[in-house]
């Protein structure tokens, strides 16, 4: 009984002295990560490794970008690419779309190096 009272709080005491870890902030929904590494692939290929390449990719923007501004800056991309008065709006740009912009250039420059050489 006393090897086994012994054992058991021995075994235990890693657990307890052990600081637990801080949360890994991940406000990026699954479905927005799922739909960013689809539209990954079909860039970089349908393989085994465009699917890492492409998961490391929009892990380390979410580790950068919130997802907010994520959401934002890509709209702003999607209207930009639109026609007439709206996107109009959007090509030229005020000073916080450019930042907006800008930080999520920043971060893709940075999954690039990171999951892509």
């Amino acid at each position: 009984m006393r090897i086994l009272t012994l054992c058991l709080t021995l075994s235990a005491t890693p657990l307890l002295a052990a600081e637990p870890l801080a949360p890994v902030p991940n406000d990026y929904p699954t479905e927005a990560r799922a739909d960013y590494v689809f539209g990954c692939m079909a860039t970089n290929g349908q393989t085994r490794e465009a699917l890492t390449k492409c998961s490391c990719s929009i892990d380390t923007i979410a580790s950068i970008l919130p997802y907010d501004g994520y959401v934002a800056a890509e709209t702003v991309l999607q209207l930009r690419q639109g026609g007439g008065e709206r996107a109009a709006m959007f090509k030229g740009g005020t000073a916080s779309v450019n930042d907006m912009l800008a930080a999520l250039r920043r971060a893709q420059a940075e999954a690039e190096m990171l999951c892509f050489q």
